[in-house]
């Protein structure tokens, strides 16, 4: 039976059938002498089952249901009919059940490993399509804060170019200035986005990255702060707190919400004044952005992907964020993200 072990992986259902037309054989095998022959003998002889058993757990394990069904109707078929015809005396009922309890043990093996093996590919999947819809959200929320913002500016320094181009050229060629500076930064933007979508080819990666500009951070608002007020609104910004170093994944999104709400205030708000207040705290960096427009109308609810996307990536760093009109007038965004505890903080105050 050990001979059948390099068979089982690769024709489980051959070594099988030789299993069980070994155990046959060592059953049915000649006999010797009545004196010889006793009960416990027949017994040992049904031991021979175990091997067919363990075959058959290992093809209830690996094989289709429409295999391994047949196979274990046939193997224990053949097995209680050969105790049946073999067994003298009393052993009948105690053979019969031995065999058929190995027989369900070894299929109950097999049914549980391959359960488990289901499973674990199932989890894999999911963990992937999981991974990619996480990945698919991340991309649309980087084209959406960079595109909207660099559209809406877009949009409207040409509505303000065309109606001024023939009275004030020169403030039709300040609005078209603007309008080359922002999709340059644009196209800057969109690709570094698929840049770091080629990061498979490391090298290309590696080189490419070397020749563009960092990602965006709070360092770059006043960029945003100049376009917004390019589009006829202005802006203020404000910095509190210490120079505390912050992670790069809580400072662009920090940078992104300033990005948007700018958007929101310079397409939608129809304001005149808009604050921007940066906040450097021991735990956590806040952001707000308020305006002295007309707020949020019910028409505004439920458009969009600005808010949405504000609050994925306020979500993702454990941070909370309110949106709002004031009750003086106006749209209120502030944003609270946790900052990471300093190396070797967590040891202080032991």
């Amino acid at each position: 039976m050990s001979l059948l072990a390099g068979v089982v992986r690769h024709r489980p259902l051959a070594a099988l059938g030789l299993a069980l037309l070994g155990a046959v054989a060592v059953v049915a095998g000649p006999p010797g002498s009545g004196e010889q022959r006793g009960t416990a003998a027949y017994q040992g002889q049904f031991l021979s089952y175990l091997a067919v058993d363990l075959v058959l757990g290992y093809v209830v394990a690996t094989c289709a249901r429409r295999t391994w069904i047949p196979a274990v109707a046939v193997s224990g078929s053949v097995q209680l009919l050969l105790v049946a015809v073999f067994t003298h005396g009393d052993g009948l009922a105690v053979n019969a059940l031995l065999a058929f309890l190995a027989l369900a043990a070894c299929g109950m093996a097999g049914l549980l490993s391959r359960e488990r093996r289901e499973h674990a590919t199932a989890l894999r999947a999911r963990e992937v399509a999981e991974a990619v819809t996480a990945e698919r959200l991340r991309i649309a929320r980087e084209l959406h804060d960079m595109v909207a913002h660099s559209i809406g500016v877009v949009a409207i320094q040409a509505g303000v170019g065309s109606r001024v181009i023939e009275t004030q050229p020169a403030q039709a060629r300040e609005a078209l200035r603007a309008i080359e500076a922002t999709s340059r930064e644009t196209l800057s933007g969109l690709r570094r986005t698929l840049v770091s979508l080629r990061r498979s080819d490391r090298t290309a990666a590696s080189s490419e990255r070397s020749h563009l500009a960092p990602s965006p951070g709070l360092a770059d608002v006043e960029q945003l702060t100049a376009a917004t007020a390019a589009a006829g609104v202005r802006v203020e910004v404000c910095r509190t707190g210490g120079g505390r170093p912050v992670p790069a994944d809580v400072e662009l999104s920090a940078y992104r919400i300033v990005q948007e709400a700018l958007t929101n205030v310079a397409r939608h708000a129809g304001a005149e004044h808009c604050r921007v207040v940066i906040d450097h705290g021991d735990e956590e960096l806040s952001v707000e952005i308020v305006d002295d427009g007309r707020g949020a109308s019910t028409s505004d609810a439920g458009h969009g992907f600005g808010i949405l996307g504000m609050r994925e990536r306020v979500g993702l760093l454990g941070g909370r964020l309110s949106t709002g009109p004031r009750p003086e007038g106006g749209f209120r965004v502030a944003a609270r993200l946790p900052l990471p505890l300093p190396a070797g903080a967590g040891g202080e105050g032991r």
